[in-house]
């Protein structure tokens, strides 16, 4: 085998169509765009979406809802998954680090799902109401 021998195998390639181009190549005249109308000229075509001058669907329908910029620097943990951890001391830096919340969180809530029997001491993050009163029950604190 050389070099300049080498070419794509059967069926690898296939044959570029030429449109337009003369009556024996069988696409010629209309060049497959059919007769008048917007499709057949050049450069005319709608845009996404576009209904024929109906008003369009993203238009009919009213806007509703919002989602903050803000969720992907919140995160929650459990009180399972601090259980599993098993860590005596718990800031962000060691969240981050057990992969229990995203490497952007900022903010972050411990949640009362699952139970907790180790003492904890959490710096520096949140809880709700009912996962603060289970870990100070287990012994714990926040700080």
């Amino acid at each position: 085998m050389e070099l300049n021998g080498i070419k794509p195998a059967d069926g690898a390639k296939h044959y570029k169509r030429r449109v337009g181009r003369g009556i024996g190549s069988g696409i010629g005249k209309t060049a497959g765009r059919g007769h008048k109308g917007q499709k057949s000229r050049a450069g005319g075509y709608h845009k996404v979406g576009f209904e024929g001058g109906q008003m369009p669907m993203q238009r009919r329908l009213p806007k509703r809802g919002f989602k903050s910029h803000l969720l992907k620097f919140n995160a929650e943990v459990t009180l399972a998954s601090l259980e599993l951890l098993g860590a005596a001391e718990i800031d962000l830096v060691t969240l981050k680090q057990a992969g229990l919340v995203g490497e952007l969180a900022r903010v972050v809530k411990v949640i009362k799902t699952g139970e907790i029997t180790k003492a904890v001491k959490c710096t520096g993050i949140g809880a709700t109401a009912a996962a603060k009163a289970a870990i100070e029950a287990a012994g714990g604190s926040f700080a």
